[in-house]
């Protein structure tokens, strides 16, 4: 769902608003990111992420309205599937830019079950938690360390740390990660 300039006003500012129902809401994130993964069926969806069958219908039938999620095939089960979402917002202050994409919606999504998600968040709202992403995938690939990036936010490099490794799976999910870098963060040493 990638959306450029020479598209209608209308059809943007409703892609930002179906995004924005997806970020305010970790539950419809934590499917979006599912259904990102995989192709599935509603009743995959109730087994997969023990949601009640009305929740299940409910939910995916949000997201297709949204227009994020296509439904792909029309046979019954039916079966649905995310759209790529590469949505760039401009903050007026600071003029700051940030990337929506699948694994920063991957990561509101784990709010609920990551207590280190859900307090950075807390403190620091959806675009911090972009912020922290970027940093959080420079570190998996040996640029950055927790403490510049505590530096460089103004924040403690006990934030620093917790919130790189809460982060730590949706970079592996979403990101090529070379092994060899890898390895040299795992053992303490960064490029």
């Amino acid at each position: 769902m990638s959306r450029t300039s020479n598209r209608a006003d209308g059809d943007i500012v409703q892609d930002f608003l179906s995004v924005a129902d997806l970020l305010e809401e970790p539950q419809l994130a934590k499917l979006y990111a599912y259904l990102a993964r995989e192709e599935a069926t509603v009743r995959d969806v109730m087994d997969d992420l023990d949601l009640a069958q009305g929740t299940a219908y409910s939910y995916v039938n949000r997201l297709v309205d949204a227009g994020v999620v296509d439904v792909t095939d029309d046979e019954q089960p039916r079966r649905y599937a995310a759209r790529e979402i590469d949505l760039t917002v401009t903050t007026t202050a600071g003029d700051r830019e940030y990337t929506i994409t699948p694994a920063l919606i991957d990561a509101v999504g784990r709010r609920k079950t990551d207590v280190d998600i859900d307090t950075y968040m807390d403190r620091h709202g959806v675009a911090g938690l972009a912020t922290a992403l970027t940093y959080a995938v420079a570190r998996e690939r040996g640029e950055v360390t927790h403490r510049l990036m505590a530096e460089e936010l103004d924040i403690s490099p006990l934030a620093a740390e917790l919130i790189l490794q809460a982060l730590r799976p949706v970079v592996h999910e979403h990101y090529e990660i070379s092994e060899d870098v890898r390895h040299d963060t795992e053992e303490g040493v960064n490029v």
